[in-house]
C-alpha cells in the first residue's frame, strides 16, 4: 500500500468510527503497561507510543506520572480525537503526525511501544526501514515494547493484509542490537467479541549500540 493511499485510509476509519467500535480498543492495556511499569523508568524518561492514536495508553501512562510522552500516528484525525479527550492535559503530550515506514525522530527515547503498527509493514524495504529507525533511536539500555498478530491470529486488519509473526521470528528482525528479555502470547477480545491472537516482545537495547 502506497503510503498516501495507507494515510487516506487510515482518516476514513478514524473519522466514520468511534473508538470503542475499532477492533484494536482496549479499556486498560494491560500487556502494554506491566512491560512498560516492568522497565522501571523515570518519570522523566523519554517514551513514545507508535502508532498510538487515540487509544487509551496515554491516559494511563499520565495517571502514572510519566512527564515525557509522544504519541504518533499516521492520522490526524485520531490524534485529535485523543487530544479532545484529554482536555488540558493533551498540552503536555508531543503529538507527531507521520507514518512509520519513513519517520525519522529528532531525538532518541528511553522506551518505545508499538501495538499493531509494525505488522502493518509488508514491504521489506519498509520493515528494514523501521529496525533502522528503532536502532537509531531508542538509547542504549533502552526499551522496545513491540506487539504484532501471532502466527495464530488474524491475516488482516481493517480490510489490510498484515504481517504475521512469531516469537522467534519478531525477535530475529531486532536481534542485532537488542536482548530479549521477555516474549508471550496474548489474546485480545474485540469490541465484537471475536479473539485476536498476538505476539508481544520486551527487548532491550545493548549498551555498546
Amino acid at each position: 500500500m502506497e503510503n498516501l493511499e495507507r494515510k487516506n485510509h487510515w482518516e476514513n476509519i478514524y473519522q466514520t468510527k468511534e473508538l470503542k467500535d475499532v477492533s484494536w480498543y482496549q479499556r486498560t492495556p494491560e500487556t502494554s503497561l506491566n512491560f512498560i511499569q516492568l522497565a522501571n523508568l523515570l518519570r522523566s524518561a523519554k517514551i513514545i507510543d507508535i502508532g498510538g492514536g487515540d487509544s487509551l495508553l496515554v491516559d494511563h501512562l499520565i495517571d502514572l506520572g510519566y512527564l515525557d510522552i509522544t504519541v504518533l500516528d499516521i492520522s490526524a484525525k485520531s490524534l485529535e480525537k485523543a487530544k479532545q479527550r484529554l482536555g488540558d492535559r493533551a498540552s503536555n503530550i508531543h503529538w507527531i503526525v507521520a507514518d512509520i515506514s519513513n519517520f525519522r525522530p529528532s531525538r532518541k527515547y528511553d522506551l518505545w511501544h508499538d501495538r499493531a503498527a509494525f505488522h502493518f509493514l509488508t514491504d521489506e524495504t519498509e520493515i528494514e526501514n523501521y529496525v533502522k529507525t528503532v536502532q537509531l533511536c531508542i538509547q542504549p539500555s533502552g526499551i522496545l515494547i513491540i506487539g504484532t498478530f501471532s502466527e495464530q491470529g488474524p491475516k488482516k486488519c481493517s480490510g489490510i493484509e498484515i504481517k504475521q509473526y512469531s516469537e522467534t521470528s519478531i525477535y530475529e528482525r531486532f536481534m542485532s542490537y537488542f536482548e530479549r528479555i521477555q516474549c508471550m502470547k496474548v489474546d485480545h477480545q474485540t469490541p465484537s467479541g471475536s479473539i485476536q491472537n498476538f505476539v508481544f516482545c520486551y527487548l532491550r537495547k545493548f549498551q555498546k549500540s
